[in-house]
């Protein structure tokens, strides 16, 4: 599977942007560790779902590229579905649930992209998709469980390693668990010491009961402000990647996300979505206390003006 990530590697020079990784004295003393924060919130469409989009994308046969691409996604995703596809010139076709991010359905929309709208209680998006992929021949380019996704995910900690060299810990925030078996993968390739830890919502934590009970777990329609690891499941693909992989998983509670979110702007200057600030929480929350050099990944900064309002209105971290 590493070589998969090389590949992709080799891939997106030049296509996804190398992310910066940033550093704070207040965030080291608070936590009593020196942390790198790999920002993919200045990725393409603000978001590391490029890396996998365009990976999985590029390799398809003009022939493909003719019919279009289909997706299903709360967001992230069916954004870099929707650019990729705009600049290797193949249509895109997005399922997302009714109640998606306003500002994500329209960046979504602006990229090209045809948007389906589904209520989460009356169906599944993954049907949805499915039947559109049966009905005009279109390919499925799933969220995270595909094994070209998943290889454009790791890219990210990649990068990391041929920067920092080595880590003990590495923290990633954890969905449906593209970004966490790549990042995963990486890890244990270039530094097999670095601990992966997965973080998210304590209301999605089907990721971290599957992971310590070695049975696939669900959560349907969570409610959590993360709505980036509102995922039911984990995948066929990525659970036994996770499981083999990965050395621990944490939840952080809703609390503890609005505050990272909030730590992360005032005293960083840097806009992260709930989701991609899970990893920080973890820290700021005491739910992962680990010394050394810990690695966290914002994993994307496509927060809307309203949820972004109501978490910065809630308290403030100045």
């Amino acid at each position: 599977m590493f070589d998969r990530l090389l590949a992709a590697r080799e891939r997106l020079r030049g296509q996804a942007h190398v992310t910066p990784i940033l550093t704070s004295r207040t965030l080291n003393k608070l936590v009593g560790a020196e942390v790198f924060l790999k920002c993919e919130n200045f990725q393409r469409i603000g978001a590391f779902k490029f890396r996998g989009a365009y990976n999985a994308i590029s390799q398809l046969s003009a022939e493909d590229k003719k019919k279009g691409v289909v997706t299903f996604s709360s967001g992230n995703h069916g954004q870099a579905v929707a650019l990729v596809c705009q600049l290797l010139g193949t249509k895109a076709t997005v399922v997302m649930p009714s109640d998606v991010s306003a500002g994500k359905r329209m960046a979504t929309e602006e990229y090209g992209a045809t948007v389906i709208l589904y209520e989460t209680a009356d169906g599944s998006r993954e049907q949805i998709a499915k039947e559109l992929q049966a009905k005009h021949g279109y390919t499925l380019v799933p969220p995270f469980d595909n094994l070209d996704v998943i290889a454009g995910q790791g890219t990210a900690a990649m990068e990391i390693f041929e920067e920092l060299k080595s880590l003990d810990a590495l923290l990633t925030p954890v969905g449906g668990g593209g970004l966490l078996s790549g990042t995963a993968i990486a890890s244990k390739n270039l530094c097999p010491n670095c601990r992966v830890i997965g973080v998210e919502s304590e209301l999605a934590d089907d990721a971290t009961r599957s992971f310590y009970t070695k049975t696939l777990q669900t959560v349907k329609n969570s409610k959590t402000i993360a709505d980036g690891t509102r995922t039911p499941s984990l995948g066929k693909l990525t659970f036994p990647l996770v499981l083999e992989y990965v050395d621990e998983m944490k939840t952080v509670s809703e609390e503890a996300i609005m505050e990272a979110v909030r730590f992360l702007f005032y005293r960083m200057k840097l806009v992260v979505e709930p989701s991609g600030a899970v990893g920080v929480a973890a820290l700021l929350s005491g739910a992962v206390k680990t010394p050394g050099r810990i690695g966290v990944i914002l994993s994307g900064g496509n927060v809307d003006a309203e949820t972004m309002t109501r978490i910065l209105a809630a308290k403030s971290t100045g």
